[in-house]
């Protein structure tokens, strides 16, 4: 792709590179250390479902005993391919034990490393015919039925019942939505936990359970047939459980997930240790089940001023597609995230946007890139709100994003109505058929307003990695420069979480999931 903006390609290349190296830097770290919820994700891949009589998660009263125990740093694997050695039970039989004081794994006589890893295949084998079924369910919609054009018109429900999510999901499908996210009721991030079953209740939000993804996957394939296109299915891989919801969106046919680990360090306050090795074992995952994640690039905006920290947006994404590739994901399954958020005061404000989306896009011409509405400076003003969004809609098309989050007249005033959401697809619907080649007709100004801006971010993004480089990813989010906002290494939620590997330490899943092409 020929550069509209005629960016240089050796300072495209140089950020790469810085960015490459931060991420390998962070790898060792990652590859060193494991977390309580990777663990209880593995145990969710062994099939360890269901809840004790307090309705404590299984997989949660398993590791909390072996940490209580001391022994982590083994990992579950071994301590539950050990204990079907001993008793030749399943692995929700042995939870289902340790669950009603029964058992104690640790107690058990122990067998080699290569003994428990053999125990466990039966219960990966079936995980992965699974997870390789909903795959090939979904290429089969995608053969059949089809699917909308890019950019996805991708809306949001969040009503906090699963079942009131589904009637406004499938309205939004027949009124053109491409991908439907389900929003998590507000603060589940912080639980150390994943609430289970279908919930029907739930503040700003509803929450991520693996019955929940269930049901709207249900729905959704009801009304994808209904339609005629595949409708993509969206919730959030982030948080303290960010690798256990990732393997719950494996197992349920999730489409889309947010996750990024820098997100939930800026803006959850989850320890950067912890989130920063659930990040690797969630893309691992996210990688192999052809899920495009979605990086939260676009809040930095919300605390940081859009027009003085592009650069940041931009070395971030930078970082993002680098960890990304550590996990084997496709440029395509990348949803780098980015956001349109400038004060609409700002003369030039749109050929600003327009610049910083274009580059985006020829930074990183096969990701999945998400585009984010204006949120910072919506009013109560639906009028000029619905402007506001349809210049947006207009940057969308012109640079080619891949998926829209359509922007809603009421943003400042309310959780969207239906009738809302009709209103932004339409919108959306609207400039992208008007506007289809936009793109592929106009040519920018040699050093005019828009190539001089794009070249000016990339040089200071470019910068920034370097020292980013220099200074290492956890001292650079200590000193406060992604969104302004500053977070300590041994602060934050979680950390109490984060183990050293002991030396029989194994995964079974990491060598798995990466094996794909």
């Amino acid at each position: 792709m020929k550069s509209k903006l005629n960016l240089d390609p050796k300072v495209v290349d140089s950020a790469r590179q810085h960015a490459a190296n931060i991420a390998h830097d962070m790898q060792d770290f990652i590859d060193r250390h494991t977390t309580v919820s990777t663990e209880r994700t593995i145990l969710r891949l062994l099939g360890v479902d269901g809840v004790d009589d307090v309705d404590t998660p299984l997989p949660n009263v398993v590791v909390d005993q072996l940490k209580d125990a001391g022994a982590l740093p083994t990992g579950v694997a071994y301590w539950i391919g050990n204990a079907i050695v001993q008793t030749g039970k399943t692995p929700q039989e042995i939870a289902e034990e340790m669950a009603a004081g029964k058992l104690d794994i640790t107690k058990l006589p122990t067998c080699s490393q290569a003994e428990a890893a053999e125990a466990l295949k039966p219960a990966i084998k079936a995980t992965f015919e699974r997870i390789d079924m909903q795959k090939a369910k979904r290429q089969e919609y995608l053969d059949t039925i089809g699917e909308g054009s890019e950019p996805y018109i991708y809306v949001i429900v969040a009503t906090g019942n699963i079942y009131e999510d589904v009637i406004q999901a499938q309205a939004a499908a027949r009124q053109g939505a491409d991908i439907i996210a389900v929003i998590r009721t507000t603060a589940q991030s912080l639980l150390d936990y994943v609430p289970y079953g279908a919930t029907t209740e739930g503040f700003g939000g509803t929450y991520a359970t693996q019955e929940n993804f269930r049901i709207m996957r249900k729905a959704l394939d009801e009304v994808g047939e209904e339609v005629g296109r595949y409708i993509r299915l969206c919730n959030y891989s982030s948080g303290m459980c960010m690798p256990e919801i990732a393997a719950m969106g494996a197992l349920e046919r999730l489409d889309v997930m947010l996750n990024d680990a820098i997100y939930g360090i800026l803006f959850r306050d989850i320890n950067m240790q912890r989130t920063l090795v659930d990040q690797f074992m969630s893309r691992v995952i996210i990688g192999y089940c052809g899920i495009i994640f979605n990086s939260g690039e676009d809040n930095y905006l919300t605390t940081d001023d859009a027009i003085e920290a592009a650069h940041t947006v931009t070395a971030s994404q930078f970082i993002n597609e680098q960890f990304a590739v550590l996990a084997n994901i496709p440029e395509e399954q990348m949803g780098l995230g980015h956001a349109f958020e400038m004060d609409p005061a700002t003369e030039d404000g749109f050929l600003l946007e327009l610049s910083q989306a274009q580059m985006a896009r020829e930074i990183f011409p096969k990701a999945r890139l998400k585009y984010m509405p204006p949120t910072k400076f919506m009013t109560g003003n639906i009028f000029r709100g619905h402007l506001q969004d349809a210049l947006f809609n207009l940057v969308t098309v012109w640079t080619n994003q891949s998926l829209l989050l359509t922007g809603m007249l009421t943003e400042a005033i309310h959780t969207p109505l239906m009738q809302d959401r009709y209103l932004s697809i339409e919108n959306a619907r609207y400039i992208f058929n008007n506007c289809r080649h936009i793109g592929e007709e106009v040519e920018f100004k040699k050093d005019g307003i828009i190539q001089k801006r794009a070249q000016e971010v990339l040089g200071k993004a470019d910068a920034l990695l370097a020292e980013v480089e220099k200074e290492g990813l956890f001292s650079t989010i200590e000193k406060g420069i992604f969104g302004g906002v500053k977070r300590p290494f041994d602060g934050g939620h979680g950390l109490e979480g984060v183990s050293t590997k002991g030396e029989n330490y194994f995964n079974p899943f990491i060598e798995l999931f990466m094996d794909h092409e």
